[in-house]
C-alpha cells in the first residue's frame, strides 16, 4: 500500500433517540452522503444507535432505586440492538452499496446486559469485528457491562489496521498500547466528550501511536433528545446539550479536519499512508522506543465467562 491515499470521514450529527430504527435510517443516510464526499472509511460518534443518555440518573442513589428509573432503563434498553441482527444487516448492506468501511457506535444487547460497543463493517457488507467499552465511565457503569479483552483486537480492512478506543478508553495508557502493539494504522475514537481539552488528547494519541486518528462526537440539542427527558434540560429545542468537537489528526498529531463545533456535518480528510513511514522515524512506542527490557505489558484477551455449560464428569474437578 506504499504511496496509496485514502479518504476517509466523521460524522458529526445526532441520532433518533433511544430509536434504533430511525437511527439506523439515519445512519445509512449519513453512510450515503461519506460516500458521495468520496470516503472510503466513515467514524460514528459513540453510541449513535440509539443515543447517549446524557442527563438521566435513571433514579438512582447510593442504596436506592426507584420504578421510574427502572422504566426510563426499561425504554433505553428498547433502543439497544444484537449483533448481528436486523439493524446490522442494514448498516452492512448500506456498507457494501457504497464500497465503505464504517465504524459505528452501538449500544449492544447481549441477554440481559447492555455494552457500548463499536461495530465495525466492511465494504463487502461483512461484519469485522466489534469492540466493547472496557471500563464504562461514572454513572455509566449502571446501565453499561464493561467489555472482555477478547473484544480489543485490530482488524484487518482493505485500508489498513484499524482499532477503536471509545471515549475515555483513551485515558488509558495501557489500553492504548494494546492497539499500538497490534499495528493500528486507523484509530477510531467514538465519543460524546465536547470539552476544549478533548482534540489535545486526539492530538497526543496521534503522535504516541504515530497512527492516524478519527473522533467523531454527536452534536445534539435540546430537540435531539425525548420530549419528557427528566435530565432538568430546559424547553428549549435549540439548546446546545453535545455540541462536537470532531476532528481528525495525522501521525504527527497535526490536524488533517476540525475540531468543528456548533453544527451537525461530515468531516472529511486525505490521508497518506506513507505519513505512517514518516513518522516513525524517531519515536516507535512498541517498537525501536519500547525498551522491551524494562517494560512489558500482558492483556488477556480470553472471553470471560460467567457461566460454562457441560458435560464435566463427575470425577473432574473444576478449575481453581
Amino acid at each position: 500500500m506504499a504511496g496509496e491515499k485514502i479518504r476517509v470521514a466523521v460524522v458529526q450529527d445526532a441520532p433518533i433517540a433511544f430509536d434504533p430504527a430511525a437511527s439506523c435510517r439515519k445512519a445509512i443516510d449519513l453512510i450515503g452522503q461519506a460516500a458521495e464526499r468520496g470516503a472510503q472509511l466513515v467514524v460514528f460518534p459513540e453510541v449513535f444507535i440509539s443515543g447517549y443518555p446524557k442527563g438521566l440518573d435513571f433514579g438512582t442513589r447510593v442504596g436506592s432505586r426507584s420504578d421510574a428509573g427502572r422504566e426510563w432503563f426499561r425504554r433505553y434498553a428498547e433502543g439497544a440492538i444484537e449483533i448481528p441482527g436486523r439493524e446490522t444487516a442494514l448498516l452492512a448492506a448500506a456498507a457494501k452499496q457504497h464500497q465503505l468501511t464504517v465504524v459505528i457506535g452501538v449500544t449492544e444487547r447481549v441477554g440481559g446486559t447492555l455494552y457500548c460497543t463499536a461495530l465495525y463493517l466492511g465494504p463487502a457488507g461483512e461484519i469485522l469485528g466489534l469492540h466493547r467499552k472496557v471500563m464504562p465511565t461514572a454513572l455509566e457503569r449502571l446501565i453499561w457491562g464493561s467489555g472482555d479483552g477478547s473484544t480489543l483486537g485490530v482488524v484487518a480492512t482493505p485500508l489498513g489496521k484499524l482499532g477503536a478506543a471509545i471515549c475515555w478508553e483513551n485515558y488509558m495508557p495501557l489500553l492504548r498500547n494494546s492497539l499500538y502493539a497490534q499495528g493500528v494504522e486507523l484509530y477510531a475514537a467514538p465519543t460524546v466528550d465536547d470539552r476544549d481539552s478533548w482534540p489535545g488528547t486526539i492530538r497526543h494519541i496521534g503522535l504516541e501511536g504515530r497512527c492516524f486518528v478519527l473522533s467523531a462526537c454527536p452534536y445534539m440539542r435540546r430537540a435531539d433528545f425525548l420530549d419528557d427527558y427528566p435530565d432538568g434540560l430546559d424547553a428549549d429545542p435549540n439548546r446546545v446539550v453535545i455540541r462536537g468537537g470532531s476532528c481528525i489528526v495525522s501521525p504527527l498529531g497535526q490536524f488533517l479536519a476540525g475540531p468543528t463545533y456548533g453544527e451537525a456535518t461530515i468531516l472529511t480528510a486525505d490521508l497518506d499512508r506513507d505519513d505512517l513511514i514518516r513518522a516513525r522515524l524517531d519515536f516507535d512506542a512498541v517498537g525501536h522506543y519500547a525498551r522491551a527490557d524494562l517494560f512489558q505489558l500482558r492483556v488477556n484477551t480470553a472471553i470471560a465467562k460467567p457461566c460454562e455449560l457441560g458435560d464435566f464428569g463427575a470425577d473432574e474437578p473444576f478449575d481453581s
